[in-house]
Parts: C-alpha cells; structure tokens; sequence
C-alpha cells in the first residue's frame, strides 16, 4: 500500500500543481515548498539559504575553491564537521535527503522533486510519478507566473538541467530514467486529470496488494 508520493518534472509542467490537487484529495502532507522550510530548520539556516541551492550543483570551479578552503579549515583546527559547511549545495542536499527520509517514514505526504525518487527508491511504500510537458505548454504555464518573457526558455531549459545534474551528481541516477518512476504523465491532460489518476493509484493500491498476498499464499 502506497503512503508516500513522490513528484518529479520538468520545470513548468504542473507538478506543484497536481502535487497540491493530490495532497489535498488524500488529506496528506505536502512538502515543496514545504520542505525547503523543514531543511531550513535542520540546517539552522533561513530559508533564503536553502532556495539559493536547492537542486543546484555547484559548477566545478567553486567545488574546487571550497575543498581548498576545507583543507585551509583542518590546517587551521577545525573539525571536519566545521570544514564539511563550507561546501553549503553538498550539505543542503544532505539534509535534505535526511528530512525526505524521515518524512517517508512517517507517511502520508507528498514529496516534490528534490531527488526524493532516489532517496525511497527501495521503499516498496512510495509510489514514484514523473510529469512532463510538451515545450509550448511549458513555456505558456511559466510565463502566466509572471515571469519576465526575455530569456524565458534559456531559463526552463536551465533549471531542467540543473535538475538532471542534481540528481546525477548527488545519486547516480538519470533523471528521466523510467526504471525510477512507476508512472510517467504529461500534462496535456490536464492537472485535475493527472492528480486523479495518481489518488486512484493510491487508493488501489491496497487493494492490489492485498490480492497480491491472498495470491501467493499456500492453498489450505
């Protein structure tokens, strides 16, 4: 039985949207926006600092300039604990898989994006959804959030690049591989569609796996 979802997608494809529609249905919690205040509090930072590299992988020269500046730490007698919060997207992404850990283990929430895929990919509770888009209706959805239209695809085409490479650097994992998900919607059918059909998953869900355990026991 599923008590926990999981939501990837492309950048302007609905999820938030359809995460909502879900949690609201279900009466689960719903950690998105949610969650960046969770990892704010764990962290014990404001949650300013947690957007700021939120699904972001540091390029490689700044990687390279903060492992200098740890060995500088340890050379100057600090702990490895202190060196460790110099690199705050490794940290950050630390913490936040701790807090998509312990959210799973208390079930009845909705977690998305942030590589929660890969975090609860051996939990046989979660159930993993992808929502994609076709590129107009992306476009569209973004720029009636009131975005600036000047340079608004190089920026979809930015923040779905650095959601592939958080989840590649931080989890070894591609980030439309289908192996990860067990369903993959586009939005084309609408969110109240979308967020239908991945209740209606749920809900069955114990009922499938009720029958699934009637049929694998000996017969009497």
């Amino acid at each position: 039985m599923f008590r926990v979802l999981t939501l990837a997608s492309e950048f302007g494809s609905g999820a938030s949207s359809i995460a909502r529609r879900v949690a609201e249905e279900l009466h689960w919690n719903l950690l998105d926006d949610g969650l960046i205040r969770e990892v704010a509090r764990a962290a014990q930072v404001d949650p300013e600092t947690v957007r700021k590299y939120d699904e972001h992988v540091e390029p490689w020269w700044r990687r390279f300039l903060t492992a200098g500046l740890r060995a500088a730490c340890i050379h100057a007698g600090a702990t490895l604990a202190d060196a460790q919060r110099v690199d705050l997207a490794t940290t950050m992404a630390i913490i936040t898989q701790q807090v998509i850990t312990r959210a799973a283990a208390t079930g009845n929430c909705v977690i998305v994006g942030r590589g929660a895929e890969c975090v609860l990919q051996d939990r046989m509770d979660v159930l993993h959804v992808f929502i994609y888009g076709p590129w107009a209706e992306r476009v569209s959805r973004v720029s009636r959030r009131g975005h600036p239209l000047q340079d608004l695809e190089r920026r979809i085409r930015r923040i779905d690049r650095e959601r592939a490479s958080y989840l590649r650097s931080h989890y070894g994992c591609d980030w439309k591989d289908s192996h990860l998900y067990h369903l993959m919607l586009s939005s084309q059918i609408g969110d109240e569609e979308a967020a239908r059909t991945i209740v209606d998953i749920i809900r069955n869900s114990g009922v499938i796996a009720r029958i699934r355990i009637s049929m694998s026991l000996p017969a009497s």
